[in-house]
């Protein structure tokens, strides 16, 4: 059962590969703008979302939260980039759940 739906999610994933990839050279082309341009920005801003998405993901991972909230979250973060990361932020309760830096004291 697991393999049947592995085989098929990569399946999806793959077609929905095939389907953003561009058909033609004129489908990315625009007419009296260099492409630095265009393409500048949308690295920039998106170079910042990756660090800030990992940035959330170190702090998942190393709160004391139980696996499965841990791989709950990663996948909102993973799925969701903005809005993933800003209802992290608001709404995950991050004091309750981050591990003590300190020593525990001996009894």
């Amino acid at each position: 059962m697991f393999n049947f739906a592995a085989f098929s999610f990569l399946q999806l994933w793959l077609a929905a590969l095939a389907f953003a990839a561009p058909i033609a050279d004129e489908a990315i082309n625009v007419k009296g703008v260099e492409p630095w341009h265009y393409g500048t920005g949308g690295g920039i801003v998106g170079f910042i979302v990756l660090v800030l998405d990992i940035l959330v993901w170190i702090e998942v991972l190393q709160s004391n939260r139980p696996v499965s909230h841990k791989i709950l979250w990663c996948l909102v973060v993973f799925l969701f980039p903005i809005v993933g990361m800003l209802i992290y932020y608001l709404f995950s309760n991050r004091q309750a759940h981050m591990r003590s830096s300190g020593y525990d004291p001996l009894p």
